[in-house]
Parts: C-alpha cells; structure tokens; sequence
C-alpha cells in the first residue's frame, strides 16, 4: 500500500523527482538511497509496456522493492494500455502517486476517482501534442497534472521547448478554476533549462540523465533548487 507515513507538506514547494529510469539497475538500492540522501522529493518509477510507448521497463514488484528502500513518495508514472487493469497491483504495491495517460483512458474521470478510492494520489498525463482541452474537464479530479517534455519512450532524450505554452496555458488555467494541482514535467530536464520551465508554471521537475548521470547528485539537486529560485522567484 502506498507510504501512510508520509502526510504531504509544503505542497507549494518545488519537488524534485530523480526518475530511475536512467539509474543504475545492478545497484538501485544504492541509487535510490543516494538521491533520498541527495534531498530528492519523490523517486519517480517510469512503467512502459511497450505498447502505448516503444519500451518495456519495470511491474509492480519493483515498485514493491522500492516502498522497502525509501520513505519517500514513489511517484509511478503508468505509460501503459488499458491502466485501470494494473491501478489495484501498483497501488498495493506502493505508489503515492499513480499517474495515467489521457490517451490511453476512455473513461478517464472514473479513472482518477478510483486511484483516489483506493488510497494513492491520482494524475493525469498529457503527451507533447496533446492539447488541455482533451483532458480539462477531468482536472477537477486530479490531483497532479503531467506535462510531457519529450516524447514517452526513452531515456535521455532533448526536452521540447515548443512544449513551454502549453505549461503556460496550464497554470493560468489552475488559478482562474482555483484547483489544487501540482503541475509536473517529465523529459530531459536539466540544470540548464529547470528555470525556465519553473518560470512557465512546473512545481514537480522529473529528472533522470539529468541527475543520475552527474556525478554529485547533491549538488545537482541542490543546483537546480537554485535554478528554480532564479526562474521563477518561489521559494524552494
């Protein structure tokens, strides 16, 4: 079940979710421990069937594996078809955050409001071309809002700056409706651009080259803490 340890705070902060997809699997104990250690936020699990995205990575048993290592919230991002068969397994597996792909839900409210039923956070995700509209109405449910920066599939790839307007688009949307979302970004974010990314509206930054291949993982986080302070002028 997810971490019922963990109660959410500072919600307004900046968090930071080092994704493992670009850890090193021989020892994911160790590198999950060393970013908790690093000042990480939330560890983010990518979990692709090679189906909806070209890739195949982890199940729930990993995630299982991963509520033993941190206490930290495992932040499980399904790039899966047919999600609402897997939310029981990755939720009893520990998630505290399960997140779902508009396209790939067909009814993505009743989607949401069983994630929350069953105990974790429920988000939702949006592909680079993907426009707000297709998933606006079902935000209200949510409880965070994903933006992909890269198209899903792979690690390390070049962030899309063309996806800027669209986090834009979002945070003006979150304070004229006034709901409480996290706006979260997933793809080839880096020291280099986090601020200006957080200037566009992002709360939650997922990272994965971006962190796991430096080789101080404190001072990247804590570097990129300070980029988000510079671009967006929020306490981090």
């Amino acid at each position: 079940m997810p971490n019922k340890k963990y109660q959410m705070k500072n919600e307004k902060f900046i968090k930071i979710s080092p994704s493992i997809l670009s850890a090193d699997f021989s020892r994911l104990g160790e590198e999950v421990k060393a970013v908790e250690t690093a000042g990480a936020d939330y560890i983010h699990v990518d979990v692709m069937d090679g189906r909806f995205v070209p890739n195949i990575t982890i199940g729930p048993m990993i995630v299982e594996s991963l509520r033993r290592m941190t206490a930290l919230p495992l932040d499980v991002h399904l790039m899966i078809q047919n999600p609402d068969n897997f939310l029981s397994a990755f939720i009893d597996a520990g998630a505290d955050i399960l997140t779902v792909h508009v396209e790939a839900c067909v009814h993505l409210h009743r989607t949401l409001s069983e994630i929350k039923k069953r105990g974790a956070r429920a988000g939702v995700s949006l592909n680079p071309a993907t426009p707000l509209c297709l998933a606006e109405s079902a935000f209200e449910y949510a409880d965070l809002v994903l933006v992909m920066t890269v198209n899903p599939g792979f690690g390390g790839q070049g962030f899309i700056p063309g996806v800027l307007p669209k986090l834009e688009q979002l945070r003006s949307l979150i304070y004229q409706k006034g709901w409480n979302l996290e706006v979260e970004v997933d793809g080839g974010i880096k020291v280099d651009n986090i601020g200006e990314v957080a200037k566009a509206g992002a709360d939650v930054f997922v990272s994965g080259s971006g962190i796991f291949k430096t080789t101080d993982y404190r001072n990247t986080i804590t570097t990129m803490r300070e980029e988000v302070k510079k671009g967006k002028g929020r306490k981090a």
